[in-house]
C-alpha cells in the first residue's frame, strides 16, 4: 500500500506539468527504474526519488531544465557529464536539447552499484 501510495505522489507531481515536459519525466522515471528496478520510489525535497538502502537519485522539473541529483562522483562518467554540471556538481538536463537518457541510465547503474559495494559492513573474521 505504502509503495502504491508514493507512486501516486510521483504521478501527481508529473502530472503538475505541462504535457510536453510529463513527457520528459515520465521517460526519466522509466529510465531509472529500468536501471535500478529494486529501487523504491517516493518524494524527497519535493521531488521524485528513488532509493534502495538509502536515496539514488533526485529528479525534477526547473523552467529550462531537468535537475538530477545528488552530484555524479564516478571518475569513468566525468567526460560524459561536463557539459550537464550546474552548481555543487548536480546535473542540468536542458529543456531545449535533446535528454541523455542513455547516460542517465549509465549513472544510476554507476550509482547503484557503489552504493551494493558498501552494502553490508564486514564481519570481523572477514578483517
Amino acid at each position: 500500500m505504502k509503495a502504491c501510495a508514493t507512486s501516486v505522489a510521483i504521478d501527481e507531481y508529473i502530472s503538475s506539468f505541462p504535457a510536453d515536459i510529463q513527457q520528459v519525466l515520465q521517460k526519466v522515471r522509466q529510465t531509472i527504474r529500468q536501471a535500478a528496478p529494486m529501487a523504491r520510489e517516493r518524494i524527497s525535497y519535493n521531488m521524485p526519488t528513488f532509493a534502495l538502502d538509502k536515496d539514488i537519485m533526485h529528479f525534477g522539473a526547473f523552467e529550462e531544465h531537468i535537475g538530477f541529483y545528488p552530484p555524479v562522483r564516478d571518475p569513468e562518467l566525468q567526460d560524459r557529464i561536463a557539459a550537464y554540471r550546474g552548481e555543487k556538481g548536480n546535473l542540468r538536463f536542458p529543456l531545449d536539447q535533446p535528454i541523455p537518457y542513455d547516460l542517465i541510465g549509465d549513472i544510476v547503474k554507476s550509482r547503484v552499484a557503489r552504493d551494493g559495494k558498501r552494502g553490508k559492513p564486514k564481519r570481523k573474521q572477514d578483517r
